[in-house]
């Protein structure tokens, strides 16, 4: 049986990268746990200091699939390359056709509009990518 993960990502204002991955993977901000309208709520409830409510934010897959991506507050900015990044498969259903690569350009201008930066495109055998960074500089590629 497989273990369930979440990936975690350090973070300088982990609401807003929620947000851009929300939007690049088709997720959804986290909702706060039942009997909470909020997580402002649920934080004053469980006795957070004020000036750390927005020191966390998580992203789900609506359709319960994916892997939970949560993103917390750190100090330190990003300093090297990543040594693990993910790959966003928006070419699907139809990878390495020309209209699996035309929605992967969709989706890279909507990333770019969205504060993410590209860094080059990729054309191997293997395949075929656009090499992006998010709004705090992490990489990932759309394929």
């Amino acid at each position: 049986m497989a273990i369930g993960f979440q990936v975690t990502y350090d973070a300088a204002d982990p609401g807003k990268l929620a947000e851009f991955w929300a939007l690049a993977l088709g997720y959804q901000v986290q909702p706060p746990p039942p009997g909470f309208d909020s997580w402002e709520a649920f934080a004053e409830s469980a006795g957070i200091p004020r000036e750390r409510w927005g020191d966390f934010s998580a992203v789900v897959d609506p359709d319960g699939n994916g892997p939970r991506l949560f993103f917390h507050r750190v100090p330190e900015g990003k300093t090297a390359k990543n040594r693990v990044h993910l790959d966003v498969n928006a070419s699907a259903p139809e990878p390495h056709t020309e209209q699996g690569w035309e929605r992967v350009l969709a989706h890279v201008r909507r990333l770019t509009e969205a504060g993410a930066t590209m860094v080059g495109e990729v054309n191997e055998p293997a395949g075929r990518c656009m090499v992006m960074r998010d709004p705090e500089g992490n990489e990932f590629c759309v394929q």
